[in-house]
């Protein structure tokens, strides 16, 4: 089943509540993207069920039950900027000053996650460690894109780029279009660029758009705190019983 199903599961049990809720899910990232798109449905779900029941949980009753779904779905709830340890266990949000634009590029292929840690863990020995100036940017209440940028890696990049050559290729013409980084998304297979102005950003995706099997996304960078994804909720109904259906754009 899919996270979204699950995560209704697991509220109702544990909120104690017999009757079925009807979930209505459109998906709009691609499967296996490492975009985070299961797990923010996820996060959706029991926030949208916590309202809808009146459950009262408090934003770490939630993370905790997302987190027994997977370690991204606590981040959702904080989402869209925080420092994250471990396996979401412990997340610090964070303000992130300014705004750019984001453009996703989804090749048109999954990269499995499970696969994908396979693969991370032949290599985990040969990739070094997150810089010290990590640290500063747990202690701040706020973060710059100047103090992201210079922190951007991705352990998962280093793991699939010799497989996955094309991932190398996008990152390469990203950059080379003014994109003031560019970084795999997860565990792939979509690769986002940073860039400063909107126009550079579109003009990004028009030369992706020339690849008919590629899917792109363009939109500015998310600010404030918590993001709370619409979701579209039924209420309880008989026939429904037993019956259930996001840091930044998806495509």
């Amino acid at each position: 089943a899919n996270l979204a199903y699950r995560a209704a599961e697991l509220v109702l049990e544990r909120a104690g509540v017999s009757t079925g809720v009807a979930l209505k899910l459109v998906k709009g990232i691609p499967v296996e993207a490492g975009l985070g798109g299961g797990s923010s449905d996820a996060a959706a779900t029991i926030m949208g069920l916590n309202r809808l029941l009146g459950l009262g949980w408090t934003n770490g009753d939630m993370a905790a039950l997302g987190g027994t779904l997977g370690s991204d779905v606590p981040f959702f709830m904080e989402a869209p900027t925080a420092v994250v340890h471990g396996w979401g266990q412990r997340m610090i949000p964070k303000t992130l000053d300014g705004v750019r634009w984001i453009i996703l590029v989804n090749p048109g292929f999954p990269i499995n996650t499970a696969q994908a840690f396979r693969r991370l863990d032949e290599v985990r020995q040969t990739i070094p460690a997150l810089p010290g100036a990590l640290e500063s940017v747990e202690r701040a209440s706020s973060v710059s894109w100047g103090g992201i940028l210079a922190l951007m890696e991705n352990d998962f990049e280093a793991a699939l780029i010799d497989d996955y050559p094309v991932l190398a290729d996008i990152k390469r013409t990203l950059l080379s279009m003014g994109a003031e980084g560019a970084l795999l998304s997860g565990s792939g297979a979509t690769v986002f660029g940073v860039f400063q102005e909107q126009a550079e950003a579109i003009r990004a995706k028009e030369v992706f758009s020339e690849a008919p099997e590629y899917r792109i996304a363009v939109g500015p960078s998310l600010q404030g705190g918590l993001l709370e994804r619409t979701s579209s909720v039924g209420a309880p109904s008989p026939d429904a019983a037993g019956r259930t259906g996001a840091k930044q754009p998806g495509c």
